[in-house]
């Protein structure tokens, strides 16, 4: 199948099921996707680093009451950590809030003493700053934006992890 609307969004998909029903999108990086059932309520995170359309290694999670906006992040977090240091990779995420965070925010709220220009604390700032900092460690990363639900086998593959406390089968 090729990209385009996503069953993945009206149903949970197995990994087998998205290998076998997606083909289209970037071939090699690290995928990321969080997701939360309520905002907050039970949520799931996950990663994966693909070289070549070949899965390297992948990650996942769940939490019992959390935020969608948390599971992104740790879901980066996981993927940051996947790829060394001095490794030139594509790092994509179906989250705007997370790269606006980490390519254009972060520097700027570190340098005010993490404080934001407006009033109000910065949300989950712990995780905040533990994906800022790996994002540092790793300058050759590109912090990338994927469509949601397009298709993209995986980005696909990133929410099929993301949503597997939800299934029996991952």
């Amino acid at each position: 199948m090729s990209s385009g609307p996503s069953v993945s969004k009206s149903r949970d998909l197995t990994l087998a099921e998205v290998l076998a029903t997606f083909t289209e999108g970037p071939q090699t990086g690290v995928f990321t996707d969080g997701s939360s059932e309520g905002n907050p309520g039970p949520g799931g995170w996950g990663a994966v680093l693909v070289v070549d359309g070949q899965v390297v290694v992948q990650e996942y999670g769940s939490g019992g009451h959390t935020t969608n906006n948390r599971m992104e992040l740790t879901a980066m977090i996981a993927g940051l950590k996947m790829i060394p240091p001095d490794t030139p990779t594509d790092v994509y995420t179906d989250s705007e809030l997370i790269v606006n965070i980490l390519t254009k925010w972060a520097s700027g709220w570190r340098e005010r003493g993490w404080k934001k220009k407006s009033s109000g604390p910065i949300a989950n700032l712990e995780l905040v700053k533990e994906a800022y900092a790996l994002v540092q460690a790793r300058p050759h990363a590109n912090i990338r934006w994927i469509k949601a639900h397009s298709g993209f086998r995986w980005n696909e593959y990133a929410d099929s992890l993301a949503t597997a406390y939800r299934r029996d089968v991952v």
